[in-house]
């Protein structure tokens, strides 16, 4: 008994060389494939990064849109194609022409201050002298406005790399937003494109989300992320943009100078759920100053900016739907870190995608190691 035992002993001593070979052989084998589709991976991403944003937006729109896609096919005998180049050209119709006009005119705006500003022709009224009440900023507000108004171009001087470095930031952005108007025609068509294979891009995202988690978790993560894509691209972007390109038009047609600024200022503060009559009381009073259309159109136009700047108490109730479960902060945070990262296109892509990510977060946390297995929406 003992003598076997030695000579098994022996035995394994002679194999642990080979058990080791093997061990690395295997390891070294792994090791090349993990590397190889690294290298694959990194090839496509450098590949499809380029046209990322584009797509995201693409992907989103479809999701938002497709309920509307599917009520166009129904009228249409079902026919999927012809209702998603319906909803494009719609789409470009009633959304991008418009927000490309915004655009321009916040360009032509800034155009015509710098033409102004470097001609020496701007001219600055007088500040109020109730101005200097205002604690702590009214008095130096008031000393560089006096001189903007009495020395502008001493003014200019004074403060000329700072005015040069916020011309080229403002330079920037329109260029960021040129860019962001072309990917947004662009992901109109390919949502087009999506739409019209969404059938067979829910059952592949329902496969994709199954192999990430489980056959149970799934499919509830493809409901969490479709459910967020919409509450909060319809019931908070929808209804900013919506909101915003009304205010923009009125304004545009009232005649009222740097009518981009005031979108775009009505947009950021549509998405923050601030009220929007906020941009829309100055651009009033400025009508008013300006008495180009006389008493009886201003009041026309006046009673147009108020409903524009109150109408996401009528857009809400018809859009948010079941409402949408993110704190607010994460909307605008996703919205304003979009936006200084990929211009106007980001704006709508971070405020979704950071939705997203807090809602699978928060019912990641809800479910817990120990805790109740969740359903629906929030089953993960």
């Amino acid at each position: 008994m003992v003598t076997i035992n030695w000579n098994n002993r022996i035995m394994e001593i002679n194999d642990t060389p080979q058990a080791e070979k093997r061990l690395v052989a295997r390891f070294l084998d792994m090791f090349i494939k993990f590397g190889l589709i690294l290298a694959l991976a990194s090839f496509c991403f450098t590949v499809i990064s380029p046209f990322m944003n584009m797509l995201l937006w693409a992907l989103i729109l479809a999701v938002t849109l497709y309920p509307l896609h599917q009520r166009f096919a129904a009228r249409m005998g079902g026919k999927q194609g012809w209702a998603a180049t319906l909803l494009v050209l719609l789409g470009v119709l009633l959304i991008v022409v418009p927000t490309i006009a915004m655009i321009s005119s916040l360009g032509d705006s800034v155009s015509v201050l710098i033409a102004k500003v470097t001609s020496d022709s701007l001219v600055i009224p007088s500040p109020s002298n109730r101005l200097m009440a205002i604690p702590v900023v009214g008095e130096k507000i008031y000393i560089v406005w006096m001189k903007a108004s009495t020395d502008l171009p001493g003014l200019v001087k004074s403060y000329g790399p700072q005015l040069g470095e916020i011309t080229r930031q403002v330079i920037t952005i329109l260029a960021s937003m040129s860019g962001g108007l072309i990917g947004f025609v662009f992901s109109f068509i390919v949502a087009g494109i999506m739409m019209a294979w969404g059938a067979p891009g829910a059952r592949s995202a329902t496969s994709i989300a199954t192999r990430i988690t489980d056959e149970r978790k799934g499919p509830a993560l493809t409901t969490l992320c479709t459910n967020t894509i919409r509450a909060v691209a319809m019931g908070v972007i929808g209804v900013a943009f919506i909101q915003a390109l009304l205010a923009g038009i009125v304004m545009a047609i009232a005649g009222i100078p740097a009518v981009g600024i005031f979108f775009v200022l009505a947009l950021i503060l549509g998405i923050a759920q601030v009220p929007v009559i906020l941009v829309t009381a100055p651009a009033i009073v400025i009508m008013w100053m300006m008495g180009d259309h006389g008493t009886a159109m201003n009041v026309v136009f006046t009673v147009l900016l108020i409903i524009a700047g109150m109408a996401d108490n009528v857009l809400k109730p018809l859009l948010l739907g079941r409402g949408v479960d993110v704190p607010m902060p994460v909307v605008l945070l996703g919205a304003l870190g979009g936006m200084a990262t990929s211009g106007i296109l980001g704006m709508f892509i971070g405020a979704t995608l950071l939705s997203i990510g807090y809602r699978i977060f928060m019912a990641w946390v809800k479910e817990g190691p120990s805790g109740p297995t969740l359903s629906g929406q929030d089953a993960l």
